[in-house]
Order: structure tokens, then C-alpha cells, then sequence
């Protein structure tokens, strides 16, 4: 029982890959609050969970719906005192190729995903440094990372939650909240007819699921990207390779194009720990390495 006394609100949580999750932190003690826009869903799984010997609590709502989301919050609170894990798990699917795709439909999918899981980020936010402790997952997918062909909205949603992510651990780091990405592969209402049937009976997305301990344990990392599928697990890292120093002279582009074999050449490339770290390389790579600390 490693999430004994916590608690965990897990949003989308009326079926599919939310379920499992929710499954999962109950089985491993937390108490949980179910959130879904459909209260009947959620209520289905806060009612497994509590027949389970496990503790939950309904809210439903949606994500994008601030009031909601402040309601959910403050009833966690009310409830079990505490917030100790949020799961920013729900999202939709509006997929289209680019040429085909909607403003509006772009807006929905970046919505639900991005927006939504800033809100309840936001929300538990202050709770959590009070507490000086939490642990949130932004639900990443491989069409972010990578890209996918007719996703173009659902992408763009999902690395924008690893710039969420990265800046909220940055920044959450003193009050020791941390803050990581799960890329799922998972079969569930929203892949049906995107992947085979084959496929979709290896992704069980209680596989997915486990992948959350790491992530939201006492010892959970931090700005981890975890992507989890078929009982299979692996990092992802987004990387600054070494580079040349070509200058700013008249032919630079010029240069930049004959030198791109050695600019994009992956040997010694790193993990910065915050986006400063290209500009503080940039400036001593031009001979200047102390200009940035003494005029910050």
C-alpha cells in the first residue's frame, strides 16, 4: 500500500484509461475523488472502488469549467483534508488532417487537454505548497512528442503539457511538488478504430497504469517523461545537442546549412535543467561565459 493515506483526484476517471488509474492508486491505498463529465460514469467507478474495501468521492464536471474545478478541489478538501496527487488525465479526440481541421475543432482538443489541465493544476496548486507537498501527471501521448499524422490539435495539446510540466516542477521544486509526464498507449474509447483489434487487446490500459507508482510516490522524480503501453516502459527526454559556433557574420545562414550534420550531431547532447541553459551555452560558446550571471 505505497500511496497509504494520500490522496489522488483523477480527472476522466469514468472509464477507459482514467478507470484504471483510478483503480490502480486505490489498490495501492490512496483515497480518490472520480472526476468525469458524466456523473453516472464516475459514480460507477467510485462504487468498484468503495466495493473494493477502497475510499472515493464523485466530482463531476468538466476540466474546462473553472467553478467546477474549484468545487472539486474544495470538496477533496473538505472531505479528506488534503490533495496530495492530481492525475490530468481527461481529454478528447477530434481528429482531422490538418488541411480538413476546423479553428474549432483545434480549440476543443487544446481546450480539454492543455487548458483543463492547467485549471486543475492551478487548483490544487495552493494546497499543495501549503503542505509543502504533491505530485501531478500531465498525460503526454507520442502524437506530441513525435507527431502523428491527423493530430495536428491533439499534438500540439500534449507537448504543450510537457512545457506545463516543465516549468510547474521548476517552479514547484522548494515546496517538494513534483510534477511528470505519462505518455500512455492504451485501448480505449478513444483509439477504437485506430488501432487494430490485435493491438487494442495487448494495450489494456490497467498495463498503463502502473506506471503512475514511480511518478507519484514519496520518491517520485521530477520533469520525468514516462511512456508506458503493453506492460512495456520507457523515458523520454527532450535534448540540446552540443552545436557549432558559427558567429553572426554575412554568411551565417550559409554556414548553418553546410554545418548541419555537426549542429544536429547527437554525441554529448544533454538534458538541460531549465531553458536557460541554451542561452548561458550560447553566450560562452561566443566567448563570453560570465556575461549572463553578472548582468541577469
Amino acid at each position: 500500500m505505497k500511496l497509504a493515506n494520500r490522496v489522488a483526484i483523477v480527472t476522466g476517471a469514468g472509464g477507459g484509461l482514467g478507470r484504471a488509474h483510478a483503480l490502480y492508486l486505490a489498490g495501492q491505498g490512496a483515497r480518490l475523488v472520480i472526476n468525469d463529465v458524466s456523473a453516472d460514469n464516475a459514480a460507477s467507478v467510485a462504487a468498484e472502488i468503495s466495493a473494493a474495501g477502497g475510499d472515493a468521492i464523485v466530482a463531476a464536471g468538466s476540466v474546462t469549467d473553472e467553478p467546477a474545478v474549484a468545487a472539486m478541489v474544495e470538496q477533496a478538501l473538505s472531505r479528506f483534508g488534503q490533495v496530495d496527487i492530481l492525475i490530468n488525465n481527461a481529454g478528447i479526440l477530434r481528429d482531422k488532417s490538418f488541411a480538413k481541421m476546423t479553428m474549432d475543432e483545434f480549440r476543443q482538443v487544446v481546450d480539454v487537454h492543455l487548458m483543463g489541465a492547467a485549471i486543475c493544476s492551478k487548483a490544487v496548486w495552493e494546497a499543495m505548497r501549503e503542505r509543502r507537498y504533491g505530485r501531478i501527471v500531465m498525460t503526454t501521448s507520442s502524437s506530441g512528442l513525435y507527431g502523428n499524422f491527423g493530430q495536428a490539435n491533439y499534438g500540439a495539446a500534449k507537448m504543450a503539457l510537457v512545457g506545463l510540466a516543465q516549468t510547474l516542477a521548476i517552479e514547484g521544486e522548494k515546496y517538494n511538488i513534483r510534477v511528470n509526464c505519462l505518455a500512455p498507449t492504451a485501448a480505449t474509447q478513444m483509439t477504437h478504430g485506430v488501432l487494430s483489434d490485435e493491438s487494442l487487446r495487448m494495450l489494456d490500459p490497467a498495463l498503463v497504469s502502473p506506471g503512475l507508482l514511480p511518478l507519484v510516490a514519496e520518491d517520485a522524480p521530477t520533469r520525468a517523461i514516462l511512456c508506458a503501453g503493453a506492460g512495456h516502459f520507457a523515458a523520454a527526454h527532450v535534448t540540446l545537442t552540443e552545436g557549432v559556433q558559427i558567429g553572426g557574420g554575412a554568411d551565417a545562414g550559409e554556414a548553418a546549412q553546410r554545418r548541419w550534420s555537426e549542429i544536429t550531431d547527437r554525441t554529448g547532447e544533454i538534458v538541460p535543467g531549465y531553458g536557460f541553459t541554451q542561452a548561458e551555452r550560447e553566450v560562452a560558446a561566443a566567448g563570453r561565459p560570465g556575461l549572463l550571471s553578472a548582468t541577469a
